[in-house]
């Protein structure tokens, strides 16, 4: 395979990929625009965190009391079990377990306001996202297919970026870095083919000398005129 050739490749998804994100930025201008849409998508984000964090907050409480009860259990166990005979060190542990339960009591409190809070976090993230609904219905269905084309975009960038990385594997880092630069000078194309003996992208005339080096395996062969990288097919 020539060098242009896996260069042509890249170039060939990296222009897909650069059409899709500049399509998810005007579909993102578009929504954005409308600021009850944009105030109603920050309220869900927001929301959403809230939900996420409160829940987090319940299992860590949840937990705790799981933990302290574990401890108690074990305590009763040592002061039940009959293998403590010493008076002072079961007074002790009589002591241990009032302590423990004591905080105990105080962990499931605070369980118990963690799963008010999880409740009320979940409730208001539904209200948020019901609220969105509505919003996009009243706002018919442009904003509809907008979202639907976003959320089409999103995926098709994903596996456009499993393609690049693929491209990229046989390229080597210089001649990588040729391309990159190129594609900062020349509006997003370093590589271009040449048809019936021209350069598509200048249409200057490119000899069979020219050609024959752009076949080369290592060696990259710019147009004379635009300088961009010649790919030979």
């Amino acid at each position: 395979m020539s060098a242009s050739l896996g260069l042509f490749r890249l170039q060939q998804v990296d222009r897909q990929i650069d059409r899709a994100r500049a399509q998810l930025e005007n579909i993102r201008t578009t929504l954005e625009n409308d600021v009850e849409l944009k105030v109603a998508l920050q309220s869900v984000d927001t929301a959403q965190i809230g939900h996420h964090r409160a829940n987090h907050e319940m299992k860590t409480a949840e937990a705790e009391v799981d933990a302290q009860k574990i401890k108690i259990e074990q305590a009763e166990s040592s002061l039940y079990g009959g293998n403590v005979k010493n008076p002072k060190e079961l007074q002790d542990l009589q002591k241990d377990i009032a302590s423990l339960k004591k905080y105990l009591a105080t962990l499931e409190d605070r369980q118990f306001e963690a799963m008010v809070k999880a409740e009320t976090a979940e409730n208001e993230h539904n209200n948020a996202r019901a609220e969105l609904e509505k919003i996009q219905v009243r706002l018919g269905s442009e904003h509809g297919k907008l979202i639907e084309e976003q959320a089409t975009l999103f995926k098709q960038l994903e596996r456009l970026t499993e393609e690049r990385e693929a491209a990229l594997a046989p390229i080597e880092s210089s001649l990588l870095q040729i391309y990159e630069g190129l594609r900062q000078q020349k509006r997003g194309v370093a590589v271009v083919e040449v048809i019936d003996d021209a350069c598509t992208a200048c249409g200057t005339t490119v000899n069979a000398s020219f050609q024959q080096n752009a076949r080369s395996q290592k060696q990259l062969v710019n147009c004379p005129s635009c300088g961009r990288i010649i790919f030979v097919n």
